[in-house]
């Protein structure tokens, strides 16, 4: 009998061991949407370049934050990738922990945290992604205000400013515009209350493929966003930053606290850092966090600088602040 449970022993510590090693070069990203400023590359080029898997994920930012929440006692995710306020938010709740990446000293100053909890990858500018054929001959919107106008009935969409980033950043974009403050977001709350008449689709998750399809013929979207279904998927869509104005935010990565495979996040993060990474962002049509990886040929595809003229800044900390108490008022008073 002994005889024969040598080679079954053998088999099933090889079996063992494989599992393990597979295990091994996986890294679990939340927030990591395929679909999503072309991460779907960027997670392909990861398991060229270093062998660790990373599956696609489709939370967004307050879904991503809530399951590190929820998950603190055991955590699942390796890395999570998030608006820059969610990140400030992260820190301050101990979800995630120091980790100084490669090309750390060359990230501004005002784009990390200073412990290495959170650093940008990339930035967006916010605007309308509108597909014109959908709008059946009706003009492409240029302002937040002409939004309002019972001619775009049912053709516009954002994401629930509530639990998406990109929908906070919409409501802090308009609010700013729109003469507001980050102390006071009564024109935002109006504006939401007023385009309600306008039947608006409110998703949760991405919708850059519902726009292509027509289904959303107007998204509150970021640039990169837009520029990818123009030249990459070749639909008849303009990206249009509103006359009011609108802001620019980055897009940020951390390291989980006890992360299952932290010497595999501390990889990936260090890729998406890397000449070969910030490219695949450029090609995407974001900004990346170092300028050099932008192509002439990409920049080329923007608008020209004279439109990004309206697009600001804010105070990143003080809008991670100011968000549980705006996510609170619009669904009190806006659904």
């Amino acid at each position: 009998m002994k005889h024969l449970l040598k080679p079954l022993l053998h088999v099933a510590a090889l079996s063992l061991g494989l599992v393990a090693s597979a295990q091994a070069q996986n890294a679990i990203c939340y927030n990591c949407p395929p679909e999503w400023a072309d991460w779907g590359t960027q997670l392909r080029n990861i398991q060229e370049a270093t062998g660790i898997t990373v599956p696609g994920d489709n939370k967004n930012s307050g879904q991503a934050l809530a399951s590190l929440a929820a998950e603190r006692q055991n955590p699942v995710a390796d890395v999570v990738y998030y608006g820059v306020s969610f990140g400030i938010q992260a820190a301050q709740d101990n979800l995630v922990t120091d980790y100084k990446p490669a090309r750390w000293d060359e990230i501004p100053a005002g784009l990390k945290d200073t412990d290495g909890k959170w650093f940008a990858i990339h930035s967006g500018t916010l605007g309308f992604m509108v597909n014109v054929d959908a709008l059946r001959g009706k003009p492409v919107p240029q302002s937040w205000a002409d939004l309002l106008k019972p001619e775009y009935k049912g053709m516009i969409g954002y994401l629930d400013p509530a639990s998406a980033f990109v929908g906070y950043v919409g409501a802090v974009a308009l609010n700013q515009a729109l003469g507001g403050s980050l102390d006071n977001f009564d024109p935002a709350i109006g504006w939401f209350q007023q385009v309600q008449a306008n039947q608006p689709i409110v998703p949760k998750q991405t919708a850059y493929a519902r726009v292509l399809s027509g289904e959303i013929p107007i998204l509150i979207d970021y640039d990169f966003n837009a520029y990818r279904a123009k030249y990459k998927d070749e639909s008849n869509v303009e990206f249009v930053i509103p006359q009011e104005g609108t802001i620019s935010i980055p897009y940020v990565m951390s390291l989980v606290s006890d992360a299952p495979h932290a010497d595999n996040g501390r990889k990936v993060l260090d890729f998406v850092l890397s000449d070969q990474g910030q490219a695949v962002w450029a090609n995407a049509f974001l900004r990346p966090v170092f300028a050099s990886a932008i192509s002439p040929e990409a920049q080329s595809r923007f608008l020209p600088d004279t439109e990004y003229a309206r697009a600001g800044t804010v105070d990143y900390g003080k809008m991670a602040e100011a968000q549980r108490g705006f996510s609170t008022r619009y669904s009190k008073e806006v659904h």
